[in-house]
């Protein structure tokens, strides 16, 4: 064994002894001997040694102050024994051994860890003792100890695996290392587990007790997907929660709220469900969620709860329970740092702990192959930073996962020169996605009954509901509806299909006579833009500080001031049911309003826009998102004999046009559509992104000068109209036939 092996501190300054747990060297007892500073066992017969020995009972009283305590660390090379069975060469599993090694290198090379002579502790202890991580001694845990939270069948299924042999292992790795369980074991498996539990528990009671300010445990297997009665997910014991009832046992005065937070690139199921009715314990997870489908994925037994947002814990524990599961991997700085700031820390903040401990695994890093996400080393450093502002400071910190030996390693890093006292390092945050945001907001949305500091800006929804109050875009197209019925005579267009009807009641109007029409417009329009400047001080919107912008109406007023007869077709972002509940719904994704636009589009072809014997000429007018109606339509009916001609304005996401049976089509969209793309369009910042919309099958494309929908429709309106005018058939023609007349 190596000589840093026998080390309890590896630094340049010197961690002494837990004073309520027995000496050891590296985790094994140390008999009459008594531990030095820097774990060195000695025996108790004067002299220097004694010395020595006596400096790391007695820390200097001058720095009793909790902020000038050193930070711990607590490692042990007899973790590194849990290895597969079927071993070899090479790295043989993503949980490598060599993780916690990676992470102590590391720390040994940036000087966080003293390696120099035993003759130069004394003097460190006394002029600079936070210089250095002082060296917690691990420990095996006691089967009491593990049995707080796991079943006694639990433990014992981890604690016969010592004695069985080898070729049963590999066949039991084997079986294990499948699906949801992801597992594999070997003969020293149990004695790892029980000194990773156990060194979590050390390195919480350094730091509970006051020996150390803050602590971090470089331990391993990781812990927290074990479930009570079962492992998984590489996890045996679940070394957080262990610790955190043996806190709450041992120190009731001091430690009876415990917040863990959870940053694992993966949810924490097993802290979760071993914590879900407990009204003393927050349990905050950042993790990948894909809606159920990233690992731990959905449980078996449907009344189990998963890491979604919508499972904020049970009884006494409702609340406690905070999933921020993003919708995919590719997370970042800006994503993490947003979740901290809106909802991590308020929650935290109001929740009040004793102490917080990190389940801190790093496979979100950036380099992480499983994990997929982008946080640097930096933003773990500043979410650690937030973190001791809890608590009066008490904060430890769990490895959990992790897989990119050079990734874990650089963040193990900065969160712990953090811990020490270092600032963390500038870091320039880069903006949310869209997407994030969502989530974060559906997170608020569901916290908001459970905590204060959750509810501004959140709507009670079954208040709104019981008050008789409206969802805003209803209320505007009633008003549109009022004003084009007023100006236009328009009418609402009956819907016979039942869902549709229920759908799309009051969102499609037409002019009168439009049956008998030879000159038909269709328009195909997201609802109207909303614009508000809620309130600096607290965030309210006011009617008189908020305007609706509808580019929509200066078409139809042109087209039936031309003779043309309109169709409006108003597509809502979302469909208002009565059930509805929670805050904040995010608009229907690209699949889902594709679908609900042709339903109706075909069915408003197929029982009135072909049955109009006299229409001559019908345009279509896509606006926004709902331009997918124009391709929808013109790909599942054969209208292009119909149809004269296509105007789009789009912001978003351009829709090719292409038909396997119709293999002109594309050609046609291209001679007949102008389709205006928003100046800042993210096609137009790369070149072969523009050379691909140049096709045939995104129409012709023409890059608008401003930006957004209704400034798009007011600056083109003059080139749209003049160009529809254009193809219009004109009178006296009407004995011509439509080939003649029109390009097809």
């Amino acid at each position: 064994m190596d000589e840093d092996n026998d080390v309890v501190m590896d630094g340049d300054t010197t961690a002494p002894a837990v004073t309520d747990a027995p000496s050891t060297t590296n985790g094994h007892p140390a008999s009459e001997s008594r531990v030095t500073s820097n774990g060195q066992s000695t025996e108790d017969d004067g002299g220097e040694e004694e010395e020595v020995g006596t400096a790391s009972e007695h820390y200097p009283l001058e720095y009793l102050r909790r902020g000038l305590l050193p930070t711990g660390c607590c490692y042990d090379d007899r973790m590194k024994l849990h290895a597969n069975a079927d071993f070899g060469p090479n790295p043989h599993h993503p949980e490598d051994p060599s993780r916690i090694e990676s992470i102590m290198n590391m720390f040994k090379r940036a000087r966080l860890i003293y390696t120099g002579n035993d003759s130069e502790l004394v003097q460190i202890v006394k002029q600079t003792p936070t210089k250095y991580m002082w060296r917690i001694a691990a420990r095996e845990a006691t089967e009491e100890e593990i049995c707080l939270v796991h079943h006694p069948d639990h433990f014992n299924w981890v604690k016969a695996l010592a004695t069985k042999p080898t070729e049963e292992l590999r066949r039991m790795s084997a079986i294990l290392d499948q699906g949801r369980d992801s597992l594999y074991v070997g003969s020293m498996t149990y004695n790892a587990a029980l000194i990773s539990a156990g060194g979590a528990i050390e390195t919480c009671k350094a730091v509970v007790s006051g020996t150390c300010k803050n602590a971090f445990a470089v331990i391993r297997p990781p812990g927290h997907h074990a479930e009570s009665n079962t492992p998984m997910g590489f996890c045996l014991f679940n070394n957080v929660p262990i610790a955190a009832r043996v806190m709450q046992a041992d120190f009731p005065d001091t430690c009876r709220k415990v917040m863990i937070l959870d940053w694992d690139v993966h949810h924490g199921n097993g802290i979760q469900n071993m914590f879900y009715d407990d009204p003393n314990i927050l349990y905050i997870s950042i993790h990948v969620y894909q809606d159920g489908h990233f690992y731990p994925g959905r449980p078996e037994n449907s009344l189990t709860p998963d890491g979604g947002m919508e499972h904020c814990g049970t009884g006494p524990g409702q609340g406690k329970n905070v999933n921020i599961g993003w919708h995919d991997q590719g997370m970042g700085d800006g994503e993490y740092m947003a979740a901290f700031q809106k909802i991590v820390m308020p929650i935290a903040q109001e929740f009040d702990p004793d102490f917080v401990i990190i389940s801190a695994g790093f496979d979100a890093a950036a380099g992480d192959e499983l994990g997929g996400c982008f946080v640097t080393p930096a933003c773990y450093a500043h979410m650690t930073h937030m973190l001791m502002s809890l608590a009066n400071g008490r904060l430890a910190v769990c490895l959990e996962g992790g897989y990119n030996l050079e990734a874990i390693s650089n963040s193990a890093l900065a969160v712990a020169r953090t811990l020490m006292g270092e600032p963390p390092p500038q870091l320039k945050i880069p903006k949310i996605s869209k997407e994030a945001a969502k989530v974060l907001a559906k997170c608020q949305a569901y916290q908001a009954p459970h905590w204060q500091c959750m509810r501004p800006g959140i709507v009670d929804v079954q208040e709104m509901q019981a008050l008789g109050s409206l969802r805003l875009h209803d209320v505007i197209r009633k008003a549109q509806r009022q004003i084009l019925t007023q100006k236009y005579n328009m009418l609402p267009l009956y819907i016979q299909r039942d869902t549709l009807f229920k759908s799309f009641e009051d969102q499609v109007l037409v002019t009168r006579g439009i049956h008998s029409a030879k000159k038909l417009v269709v328009v195909i329009h997201d609802p109207p833009e909303l614009h508000g400047q809620p309130d600096p001080l607290d965030n309210t919107l006011e009617p008189h500080n908020s305007w609706v912008t509808d580019g929509v109406m200066q078409y139809i007023e042109w087209a039936t001031g031309k003779g043309f007869a309109v169709m409006d077709i108003n597509v809502p972002h979302y469909i208002t049911h009565s059930e509805d509940t929670v805050s904040f719904t995010p608009k229907a994704d690209a699949k889902t309003l594709e679908s609900q636009i042709q339903e109706l589009m075909c069915y408003v072809w197929d029982n009135y826009l072909q049955l109009y014997e006299h229409a001559e000429d019908i345009f279509l007018i896509g606006v926004g998102n709902a331009y997918i109606g124009v391709k929808v339509l013109l790909i599942n009916r054969d209208v292009k004999s119909r149809i004269s001609g296509c105007v789009n304005f789009v912001t978003e996401n351009l829709r090719p046009v292409k038909s396997d049976v119709d293999q002109e089509l594309s050609s046609w969209y291209k001679e007949n559509s102008r389709v205006y793309v928003t100046t800042d369009h993210a096609v137009w910042s790369d070149a072969e992104l523009t050379r691909r919309v140049l096709k045939r099958r995104f129409g012709t494309v023409i890059r608008s000068d401003v930006s957004g929908l209704a400034n798009m429709m007011t600056a083109h309106a003059s080139d749209a109209q003049a160009w529809i005018l254009e193809r219009v058939t004109e009178d006296g023609q009407g004995d011509t036939t439509e080939d003649e007349t029109r390009m097809v």
